[in-house]
C-alpha cells in the first residue's frame, strides 16, 4: 500500500512539474473519489494514460525522436503551414540539445547537434557555432550566450490554426518531450487567423525573450529638444531671408571659398560641384523651406542632459548654412564627394569626416590616428600628396614647421590599433577609441591629446559625440555601452544588457537617448537619463555594424553584416521596412538633413541612396515583393575599388564619403 502512495505521488509531482494540467486533475479526481490508493497496476485505463510519461526521463533517445518526428512532420505540411512552422524548430532544436548536454549526455548531445543542424545553419550560424562548443554541463554556465537561453523563454508569434495544429499533432503522438520543452523554454504569440499574411522576417522568433515586451512597453519621447536651431529658422524664416544678404554677404564669400578649396582636394574638381551647388541655392533661397513638413511634425520635448551654450558666430554660421540647404528627394540627389586614402596597406580601420567636410581622419591598425585638412590639400597637387604618405616615415613624428610637407596631422597615443574616430560638431575636438580599452580626446586645433578616458575593459569598438557636443557615447567588446562628459574621466552611465560585443553606437537628435547595435543580432535603444533600456529591435540575421538616427528622431536604420538595412519606428519598436541591395557589410549609414534621403555606404565598394520618404510610408504586405525594395533604392554609385567606410552630410546637404582604396578587390 506504502509504495502505491508513492507512486501516486511521484506520478502527481511528475505531471505538476511538467505542466500537464488536465492528467494532474484527473488523477487528483481519482483520488478524491476513492480514498484508496490507485493501483496502477491493475488499471488498464489508467496504465495506458500514464504510459507514454512513464518513460524514464533520462533516456536520451527521446529527444532525437521526438525531435526527429516533429521535423518529418514539419517538412510534410502544405506550404502555407510549412513556412510558418519551419521557424519554430529551431528553439526546439537548441533547447534539446542543450537538456541532453545539462543531463550530462554530452555525446548524444553532439550526435542529436551533428544530425540536425544544417537545417538552421543558414539562418543561425552564429548561434550554431557558439552552441556547438558547448560540451560540458559546466560550459551551459560560464557561456553567457547558453546561459541567457536557459534563463529566458524564446518568444514565437504563431497564427492559431498554425498553433493548435502544433499541439494537436504533439498530444496525438504522445510527445511529451517536445511539449515538456514548451512548457519550460517557449512562449507562443498566438494571433487569430491563418498564416497567408505572416511576414517574412526574423522578428517571428525572438530569443530575447520576454524582457523584449517589457522593454517595448515603455514610452519613447523621440521629438526634437526645444528651442532648436532649425525651429527658430523655421519661425523666423521670412526675416532672416531678408537680411541674408545684409549680414551674410561678407561671410557667404568666405565660406564658399573655403567648401571650394576643400572640394578641389577631390578628383572630380571644384567648379562641377560649385556649379551643382549654386544652383541648388538659386532654385530655394527664396522658396518657402521645406523641412518643417518633417521637422514640424515632431513634438518638441526637453533635454535630460543639461547642454552647452554654443557660441554666437558658431551659431550664426549654422543659421547661415541651414538658410542655404539643398532640398534633396527622389529627383534632385545630393551632390557627393569621396576621398579615397591611398598606400595604406590595410591598415586603415575605420574614417571620420568632420560635419562641414573640411577634416577627413584615419584611425590605423598602428596605433596611430591621422586628420587630413582638405582645405591644405586642395592647395597642393593631388597626386603627390596621396604618394607622398609612406615617403614621410621619417618626418611623421615632427610637430611643427618642419613638418609642413606632410600631408597629414599625426595623432599618437593609443596602444593598440584604433577602431573608432569621431569629430565633435564644431570640428574642433576628435575622439578616437581602441584596443588599448582607452578613449582619447584630442584637440585639432592645438594637434594635442588632452584627456584619456578609461572605463573599459576590452577593446573599444566604437564612440560618438552627441549631437550638441561636450558629451559621447561609447561601445566595446565587454557588452556595454558607456555615457561619458569631456570634463570627466569616468563614465556618467554604464548600459548592460546585451548579450554580445556592442559594436556601434548612435545618438538620438534629442539627446535623450542613444541606439545601440551588437554582434547578438538586436538593436537596444537606452534611456540616457536612467541607464534603461526602453527599446529593444529585433529583426537582422547577423551583427549590426551601423546604425543612423531620422533628422525629425522618429525613424532609426540600421545596417548589419549580411549587407541587409532595416528602418525601425522607435514609437512601436517596430521595423517599417527591410531596404535590400547591398551584398556585403553596410559599415556606416547616414540621412539627409531634412530626413527625405538615407546614404548607406558598404564593403562591396558602393554608395546607394534610398528614398525615405517613399521606405517608412509602404504598406507592410507590400514589403515581401522584392520589386518594392528595388524601387525604394534611388541610385547606386560604385567606386571603383574603395570600401565605403564614413558617410557624412554636411548642413548644406553635401554628401561626404571616405575609404581606402583596395587593390585585392
Amino acid at each position: 500500500m506504502e509504495n502505491l502512495q508513492a507512486v501516486n505521488n511521484f506520478v502527481a509531482a511528475y505531471l505538476k512539474k511538467k505542466g500537464f494540467q488536465d492528467a494532474e486533475q484527473f488523477l487528483e479526481d481519482l483520488q478524491n473519489k476513492d480514498s484508496t490508493p490507485i493501483d496502477f497496476q491493475n488499471d488498464p485505463d489508467i496504465a495506458n494514460f500514464i504510459q507514454p510519461f512513464s518513460r524514464s526521463e533520462d533516456d536520451p533517445s527521446r529527444y532525437h525522436e521526438g525531435y526527429g518526428k516533429l521535423r518529418s512532420w514539419t517538412f510534410s505540411l502544405p506550404d502555407l503551414y510549412k513556412r510558418e512552422l519551419v521557424r519554430v524548430l529551431y528553439p526546439f532544436f537548441i533547447h534539446s540539445f542543450m537538456d541532453l548536454v545539462a543531463k550530462g549526455h554530452v555525446q548524444e548531445a553532439r550526435t542529436f547537434f551533428n544530425t540536425f543542424h544544417e537545417d538552421h545553419k543558414m539562418i543561425h550560424l552564429r548561434d550554431l557555432q557558439k552552441l556547438e562548443g558547448v560540451v560540458s554541463q559546466s560550459h551551459l554556465e560560464e557561456m553567457e550566450f547558453a546561459r541567457s537561453l536557459r534563463q529566458r523563454k524564446v518568444n514565437i508569434k504563431i497564427f492559431q490554426y498554425s498553433y493548435d495544429l502544433l499541439l494537436q499533432y504533439l498530444r496525438k503522438t504522445e510527445s511529451t518531450t517536445m511539449l515538456a520543452v514548451i512548457n519550460e523554454h517557449i512562449t507562443f504569440q498566438v494571433t487569430p487567423g491563418q498564416s497567408s499574411s505572416i511576414p517574412d522576417d526574423a522578428e517571428v522568433v525572438s530569443l530575447i525573450g520576454d524582457c523584449q515586451d517589457v522593454a517595448n512597453q515603455k514610452e519613447i519621447l523621440w521629438g526634437l529638444l526645444e528651442d532648436s536651431l532649425e525651429e527658430r529658422l523655421e519661425k523666423a524664416g521670412g526675416l532672416l531671408s531678408d537680411s541674408e544678404k545684409a549680414e551674410g554677404e561678407t561671410k557667404e564669400g568666405d565660406i564658399d571659398e573655403t567648401k571650394k578649396r576643400s572640394v578641389e582636394s577631390g578628383k572630380q574638381g571644384a567648379s562641377t560641384k560649385k556649379l551643382k551647388k549654386d544652383k541648388a541655392v538659386n532654385a530655394t533661397a527664396k522658396a518657402a523651406r521645406p523641412e518643417p513638413t518633417t521637422a514640424s511634425a515632431a513634438p518638441r520635448v526637453k533635454p535630460e542632459l543639461p547642454l552647452p551654450i554654443m557660441p554666437t558666430e558658431v551659431e550664426q554660421s549654422i543659421l547661415e548654412d541651414l538658410r542655404k540647404r539643398v532640398q534633396l528627394s527622389s529627383v534632385p540627389l545630393p551632390s557627393v564627394s569621396f576621398y579615397s586614402v591611398v598606400n595604406t596597406h590595410n591598415g586603415l580601420n575605420c574614417s571620420s569626416i568632420s560635419h562641414d567636410g573640411s577634416l577627413v581622419a584615419g584611425g590605423f591598425s598602428d596605433s596611430s590616428l591621422k586628420v587630413w585638412d582638405m582645405a591644405k590639400l586642395g592647395q597642393e597637387a593631388a597626386s603627390s600628396v596621396l604618394q607622398n604618405e609612406n615617403d614621410s616615415s621619417t618626418s611623421e613624428h615632427v610637430m611643427g614647421p618642419n613638418g609642413g610637407k606632410r600631408s597629414y596631422t599625426l595623432f599618437q597615443g593609443h596602444s593598440g590599433p584604433v577602431y573608432s574616430a569621431t569629430f565633435s560638431p564644431l570640428g574642433d575636438f576628435i575622439l578616437s577609441s581602441s584596443a588599448d580599452t582607452t578613449i582619447r580626446l584630442w584637440s585639432t586645433k592645438q594637434n594635442a591629446n588632452l584627456v584619456c578616458y578609461k572605463g573599459h575593459n576590452y577593446p573599444v569598438w566604437d564612440v560618438q559625440f552627441s549631437p550638441v557636443g561636450h558629451y559621447f557615447a561609447s561601445s566595446s567588446h565587454d557588452r556595454t555601452a558607456r555615457i561619458w562628459s569631456m570634463d570627466r574621466i569616468q563614465p556618467l552611465r554604464v548600459m548592460a544588457g546585451h548579450l554580445s560585443d556592442v559594436d556601434c553606437v548612435q545618438w538620438h537628435g534629442n539627446c535623450n537617448y542613444i541606439a545601440t547595435g551588437s554582434s547578438d543580432k538586436t538593436v537596444r535603444l537606452w534611456d540616457v537619463q536612467s541607464g534603461e533600456c526602453v527599446r529593444i529591435f529585433i529583426g537582422h540575421r547577423s551583427m549590426i555594424l551601423s546604425l543612423a538616427m531620422s533628422p525629425d528622431g522618429r525613424h532609426m536604420a540600421s545596417g548589419d553584416e549580411d549587407g541587409t538595412i532595416m528602418m525601425w519606428d522607435l514609437s512601436s519598436g517596430r521595423c517599417v521596412t527591410p531596404l535590400m541591395g547591398h551584398t556585403s557589410c553596410v559599415w556606416t549609414l547616414a540621412f539627409s538633413c531634412e530626413g527625405s534621403l538615407l546614404a548607406s555606404g558598404s564593403a562591396d565598394c558602393t554608395v546607394k541612396l534610398w528614398d525615405v520618404t517613399t521606405s517608412t510610408k509602404v504598406p507592410r504586405s507590400e514589403e515581401k515583393s522584392g520589386s518594392a525594395n528595388r524601387l525604394r533604392s534611388l541610385k547606386t554609385l560604385p567606386t571603383k575599388s574603395t570600401p565605403v567606410y564614413s558617410l557624412q552630410f554636411s548642413k548644406r546637404n553635401l554628401l561626404f564619403a571616405a575609404g581606402t582604396l583596395s587593390k585585392n578587390m
